[in-house]
């Protein structure tokens, strides 16, 4: 029996969690070499993100689908051949092998025919891109009408690129070459963001050991920036996992305070740091809890919250986020915006974010009472300007340049000063 290409396998293992036991990708197992995790991931979120339009080629080539395991196996299969043109005969033999070892060899003969068939499959491209969840598309076409979630569905379609925030002080021409070089042509979005046309192993990228930069999505650069950050401003990172934001605070000279509750997370942020040769106080706490010993000048809260911004990042999420997910974090992020608040020195801002696309997490957060002002924004580099001065990014902005994550980020400022 040939063997199975790992990275395959290791896809299977990551869908069929998330389909099948509800678990994040960014859970799942970290025990594989980095390259082959690499390519794992790009086939499970490919999968993931063309889940809908492979049940579509699938369904009248069965006369019951399978379930678990060899349901994803199926589906895995026809995205790689149809979606990311991987030779069929390839794919259809390592299929079969691994059917074998889920089911016997009558899955083995199953999955042979309907693979063999669904590869001649045409109009693949024509298919519709993949809906929203019923309970999210609502909620976002009466924000915004239907033609609008329809741009946002065809941005998730497209999948989200490999951005990095250059670390200041990199030499921007110098690295802008080398990463054409090692992934082809770089797209310069804004001042800081460096958008890579195809995407490749992180740590593998020319300027990683350097510390010359970090990855961050285009939108999720722009909170950081609304802090007029002046050397030894003492700023508070709330929230402050997996750390982009951190670090753009403290490349900016700011002496900063990065607090999470998650242990886990903090440890990558720790590594970020040591990699890019940037320092910050590093506090494992519970915000609702923690009390700073004196005010900060500033605070960056980017709240827990649905993350529906990120879909187009974590194809993963409509399989898991529920309607019922929404309101205990509206609450919570209510609860952080009121006590961040008291935290502030006379007179110092706030910067209030989430990467969720609904208003509930975002606009009315900040229209709602919480003792700040609201501090008006200049229109934004990308995205839209709200009616009360706030930002709001969709994953459709940018749509000639890939897209971005879905953002909004308002800045709030404390009485006296």
């Amino acid at each position: 029996m040939a063997p199975t290409d790992p990275s395959r396998a290791l896809a299977l293992g990551m869908i069929t969690a998330v389909s099948e036991r509800g678990q994040m990708l960014d859970d799942g197992p970290q025990s594989a070499d980095p390259a082959t995790r690499a390519r794992a991931r790009r086939l499970a979120d490919a999968t993931l993100r063309q889940m809908q339009r492979a049940d579509a080629v699938l369904a009248p080539l069965l006369k019951r689908p399978p379930e678990g395991a060899l349901l994803a196996l199926l589906r895995l299969s026809v995205v790689e051949m149809l979606a990311l043109g991987a030779p069929a005969h390839g794919v259809v033999s390592e299929a079969v092998t691994l059917a074998r070892k889920i089911g016997g060899e009558g899955q083995a003969r199953m999955a042979n025919a309907v693979l063999r068939r669904a590869s001649g499959f045409e109009g693949w491209h024509d298919l519709p891109a993949p809906r929203l969840p019923g309970w999210l598309g609502r909620r976002l076409a009466a924000q915004w009408g239907k033609p609008v979630v329809a741009a946002i569905e065809a941005a998730h379609l497209n999948g989200a690129p490999l951005d990095l925030t250059m670390k200041p002080g990199t030499e921007r021409a110098e690295l802008i070459a080398a990463l054409t070089e090692a992934a082809g042509p770089v797209q310069e979005i804004g001042a800081q963001t460096l958008r890579l046309s195809r995407m490749a192993q992180v740590s593998a990228l020319p300027g990683f050991d350097q510390g010359a930069w970090w990855v961050q999505d285009a939108a999720a650069a722009l909170p950081a920036t609304l802090i007029d950050v002046r050397p030894g401003m003492r700023v508070l990172d709330l929230c402050a996992a997996p750390g982009g934001k951190t670090l753009q605070l403290a490349a900016a000279g700011a002496t900063v305070t990065a607090l999470d509750s998650s242990a886990a997370r903090l440890e990558r942020l720790q590594a970020n740091l040591r990699r890019t040769g940037l320092s910050a106080e590093v506090i494992c706490a519970d915000a609702l809890d923690w009390e700073p010993a004196r005010p900060f000048d500033a605070i960056l809260l980017d709240a827990p919250c649905s993350a529906t911004g990120t879909i187009r990042r974590h194809p993963d999420l409509p399989l898991i986020r529920k309607p019922g997910d929404v309101e205990p974090l509206v609450a919570l992020q209510a609860a952080l915006l009121a006590r961040a608040g008291g935290w502030l020195k006379p007179g110092g801002s706030l910067v209030y974010a989430t990467c969720s696309l609904l208003h509930a997490e975002g606009e009315d957060q900040i229209t709602a009472p919480h003792g700040l002002r609201i501090d008006p924004l200049p229109p934004p580099p990308f995205g839209h300007q709200t009616p009360e001065g706030g930002w709001r990014i969709r994953p459709d902005d940018l749509a000639d340049q890939g897209g971005v994550d879905g953002f909004y980020m308002a800045r709030l400022r404390a009485s006296g000063g």
